[in-house]
């Protein structure tokens, strides 16, 4: 009876552990097959490391021959890792070269806080994650001996081991049993059977979908993640690198990279969804792919906003020898007037700016101080350029008329010509500010998310005579007005750069649209201040 017990109970660990396998089998054969016949690459996987070995992991992203040579190693160990474990072949070796692989993957993006890997993959983890526990599993089996699996290994142990037939009497038990212990032995083939049967049913399937699901229109190259196959500008297409001018000594590209593809936060007017969408579109691997696409066509400055989001990923950014020069959009409060000047500077912001909102609201209550202490703070950091930006054309003209010295302003500039801007637009020339009437909306310009530049006449007009070089923004009108419009509006009327939020396929087409603007002929009045 105990003898039975101890059989029975072996019978279940020996099935619970050729499971397990054959489990981690199929997950091992799967993931390699997949990215054999699938446009796959580690680059992304790699470049986002940021722990123990990231050097090696970037170099071998950035060099396209090894990293080739890396993605083939790793295809063909997955494939030979998960075909042994399913069969039960070499499983000793075959759980050693897939702990470390897993190890690998782990080191390369770990679940920390705060990484990458703890923010895009299917799930949260905090340090341990299934990579980890497979990994602990393949290590156990390193070490357990070939009688705690049905397998391929045991059935070969046994022919090895057996004794010879001539010194045996055989007996229908004993042949019973050896084909008993041969069938669990193989006990492997039905899945991999189930597992040819099951992967060609989803190739069938995603033939099909491919063929009489999805639109023409709407397919996604597989490539290029996101980007559809629509025939948007490449590299290949751009006729010149974006142009430059000076702030301050500073070399700055007349075309900026606006913020909100790190921020998430898109002007939707009433279409609820479409931040939620940015968001969703730009992962941190789009926005460095999208700040990459910035560089190679010659635009060298970001204008992005001082959060710990941001910070996060321009580390990233500066970790893979990102280019382009941070200009920070910062805040203040009554209470605290120092903290997001001290971070932008010290984490590399070559310019630093008091946000347009807050400088709009503090003229409207008649508090320029404040903004006189913010312009004051700022130019302790005397080695960079120092900015004030605004909606509302107010905060220009009481920052000359008080004698305030920033290195630059921004000012939104549009011609409100798109449906959706409103009536609200002030197109009375000789208009000024009227100081009785000064929290009124109509006087406001920054009311609603449909309008941002109310009095462009005036703006035009005003900005004629200020001498300090002039960022324009808001200049496509969240997306309402074509770049060919929008930018030669903002050149003709006088701005000196142009900052504006871009998708990565965007990016080509705008820096050729901002050449052919600056090359042509511009009817400009304003003399180039930067």
């Amino acid at each position: 009876m105990a003898t039975q017990s101890v059989n029975r109970y072996q019978n279940v660990v020996q099935t619970i552990f050729t499971l397990v396998r054959i489990l981690i089998g199929w997950h091992f054969l799967y993931e390699g097959l997949a990215k054999l016949f699938s446009p796959w690459s580690s680059a992304g996987y790699l470049m986002g490391s940021q722990w123990l070995f990231s050097g090696v992991f970037h170099s071998i992203a950035e060099n396209p021959g090894l990293l080739q040579v890396i993605d083939l190693l790793n295809i063909i160990g997955l494939i030979a890792v998960g075909v042994c474990l399913l069969l039960g072949l070499f499983t000793r070796p075959a759980s050693i070269i897939g702990a470390f692989l897993i190890l690998l993957y782990y080191i390369a993006n770990p679940p920390f806080i705060g990484y990458l890997s703890e923010t895009t993959g299917e799930g949260h983890y905090l340090i341990v994650n299934k990579q980890l526990i497979e990994m602990a599993v393949l290590i156990l089996f390193m070490f357990l001996p070939r009688s705690f699996f049905w397998s391929i290994d045991r059935l070969f142990s046994r022919i090895r081991n057996r004794v010879p037939a001539d010194k045996v009497e055989e007996s229908s038990e004993g042949t019973s049993l050896k084909r008993r212990e041969l069938l669990k032995d193989l006990i492997a083939l039905p899945f991999i059977g189930g597992f040819a049967w099951v992967a060609m049913k989803k190739k069938k399937w995603e033939s099909f979908e491919e063929t009489s699901l999805v639109s023409q229109p709407s397919r996604v190259d597989a490539i290029s993640g996101a980007t559809g196959r629509a025939q948007f500008a490449t590299l290949e297409d751009l006729k010149q690198k974006v142009p430059t001018g000076k702030i301050k000594g500073y070399e700055i590209s007349r075309l900026i990279c606006g913020g909100n593809l790190i921020s998430g936060y898109a002007h939707s007017r009433d279409l609820i969804y479409v931040s939620q969408l940015v968001q969703s579109y730009f992962s941190d691997e789009k926005v460095l792919e999208t700040f990459k696409l910035c560089e190679a066509v010659g635009i060298n400055a970001m204008i992005v906003r001082v959060d710990n989001n941001t910070l996060r990923v321009l580390e990233k950014y500066r970790k893979r020898n990102g280019t382009m020069q941070w200009i920070a959009q910062c805040k203040v409060t009554y209470d605290d007037l120092k903290s997001d000047f001290d971070a932008a500077v010290a984490n590399g912001a070559i310019g630093i700016y008091l946000h347009g909102g807050i400088c709009d609201n503090y003229v409207r209550q008649d508090n320029l101080t404040q903004i006189m202490k913010s312009l004051e703070y700022m130019k302790k950091y005397d080695h960079l350029i120092h900015g004030l930006a605004a909606h509302d054309i107010r905060v220009v003209m009481e920052s000359e008329k008080h004698g305030l010295e920033p290195d630059f302003f921004m000012k939104t500039l549009n011609s409100g010509n798109y449906w959706t801007a409103g009536p609200r637009l002030i197109e009375d020339p000789s208009w000024v500010p009227d100081p009785k009437r000064i929290v009124e909306p109509e006087y406001g310009a920054d009311t609603n998310d449909n309008i941002w530049s109310v009095t462009p006449q005036q703006t035009v007009e005003y900005m004629n005579r200020v001498e300090k070089p002039w960022i324009a923004y808001k200049v496509l009108g969240a997306g309402a007005i074509t770049p060919e419009e929008g930018f030669k509006y903002a050149f003709n009327s006088g701005a000196d750069f142009t900052c504006v939020g871009m998708f990565d396929w965007q990016i080509v087409e705008d820096a050729n649209i901002i050449g052919d603007v600056l090359n042509g002929s511009l009817d400009r009045t304003r003399p180039w201040r930067g």
